[in-house]
Formats: C-alpha cells, sequence, structure tokens
C-alpha cells in the first residue's frame, strides 16, 4: 500500500491511497485542477481512481468534488445523511465494515459538530482528523498498525491566546471539534507499537498552530520513535509505502 498526502489543513484536505490493483481518495477538500495536477506528478491518470471516501461534507473536505464528478463519474463513498451535500451520480452509502476491490474497511464515528468518520483500510492504516477526542471504545480496533494519518489541529496557548472570538475557539477545543497537539500525541503513545512505521500529522490549524510547535509535543513522549510526516495546507507529502 501506498500512501501521498495530497492536502492537509483548514483550507482543503485530501489523501491519496493505492495498493497493486486500487486507487482511491480520502476526502477532496481542494480544487479539481489541485488534484489533477499532484495526481499527475504521481504519474496517477484520474481516471484511474476507483473510488472517494468522504469523512464528512465540512466545504474544506469536498469543495472540488462535484467537478471531479462530473469530469470522471466516479463513486463516491458517503453515509446517508450527506447525500444532499454531495453532488453526485454514482454514491454508494458505507457501512461499519466495507470491501472495496482489494480495500477492506471498518469505519468509526467521530466526534465533531457535522456528521464525521474515520477509517481503518486493510488493517494497516488508521485515518482520524475532524474530531474532539477518540473514543475508548475504538482503541482495540486501531491499535499496533503500521500507518496513522491523523490530526494535530492547534497548540493550546496558541488558541487561547489567537484573535479567534471565544464560541470559535470554544468550538475548536470542545469534545465536537479538534484535536490539539496534545491530545493527538496522547493518543499515539497509547495506540502505537513498533510495528508503526510512520506518522502523518493532519490538518495543522495555519492560525493556531505550527510545525516546530507539533514537534516539541511529539518530543515529550519518547515512545514516538517512527518515521514522523507534518503535511502541509498546499504541498504533497512524500510516497511512503507499507
Amino acid at each position: 500500500m501506498r500512501v501521498c498526502v495530497l492536502a492537509s489543513g483548514s483550507k482543503g484536505n485530501s489523501t491519496y491511497i493505492e495498493n497493486e490493483n486500487t486507487k482511491i481518495l480520502i476526502d477532496f477538500g481542494m480544487s479539481c485542477n489541485y488534484i489533477e495536477k499532484n495526481l499527475s506528478e504521481l504519474n496517477v491518470n484520474p481516471k484511474e481512481i476507483d473510488g472517494i471516501f468522504i469523512t464528512h461534507t465540512h466545504i474544506d473536505h469536498i469543495y472540488g468534488l462535484e467537478v471531479f464528478c462530473k469530469k470522471y463519474n466516479t463513486k463516491v463513498f458517503i453515509s446517508p445523511s450527506m447525500k444532499e451535500f454531495v453532488k453526485s451520480n454514482n454514491v454508494e452509502f458505507f457501512k461499519k465494515e466495507l470491501k472495496f476491490l482489494d480495500f477492506e474497511f471498518k469505519i468509526i464515528k467521530n466526534s465533531h459538530d457535522i456528521e464525521s468518520y474515520g477509517f481503518i483500510i486493510n488493517d494497516k492504516l488508521v485515518y482520524i482528523t475532524d474530531t474532539g477526542y477518540i473514543n475508548n471504545k475504538y482503541f482495540e480496533m486501531i491499535k499496533n498498525k503500521k500507518l496513522y494519518l491523523i490530526e494535530s489541529n492547534y497548540e493550546n496557548e496558541m488558541l487561547i491566546d489567537g484573535r479567534y472570538p471565544h464560541h470559535l475557539k470554544q468550538r475548536i477545543w470542545s469534545d465536537k471539534g479538534h484535536l490539539s497537539n496534545n491530545d493527538c500525541c496522547y493518543y499515539l503513545s497509547e495506540l502505537i507499537d513498533k510495528s508503526t512505521k510512520h506518522i502523518f500529522l493532519m490538518h495543522l490549524s495555519e492560525e493556531n498552530n505550527t510545525e516546530e510547535k507539533v514537534l516539541e509535543n511529539i518530543k515529550v513522549y519518547k515512545n514516538i520513535k517512527c518515521n514522523v510526516i507534518i503535511t502541509k495546507q498546499k504541498e504533497k507529502t512524500i510516497v511512503v509505502e507499507i
């Protein structure tokens, strides 16, 4: 399995995942042109994308989806409640468990201010963003995986001292908001083991976080020793393989 985060942040999110016979995207929060360009740089024809899995319907996760679907008629996987927000004639509803070509999905519910989901793929990869916390009932499902893509949205002090209005700060740090750097590192320290090869830290706030703050938090947790990659808003990551 090969993974590349094409974009991650408050202005748009999309991740490319492939194995030998299947190519998918998780979320489509950038423009169609941006995704096409970045796929081409990976030597992937957009027509080859077999499916797009949507975590939730905030605009930074579906921004370019309608244009792409009109152009390529790619199958889109959503929950039933997302249907009114997703403009596509090729939709399939996901369940708690789903097999799609060479990928087997387990779907978990996040805690956000809109219905939001995380994914476990082929029992190797965990994808969790846009959640105020991770329910401990999922811990056994998501422990000891090879790759984690997990939100590290904000630094507590930067959010508290920042210019956001109080109601927006409350939304972000609530249990229906986002994971802080410290939250993210705590969860990783509880979940990873020696089999974990890579961690992508996702959805960094441009206003309330910095790469330096993220790395400071990581260093506190001595058991996080695998390859850590900080994702960016308009720059794809390296491709990792598991």
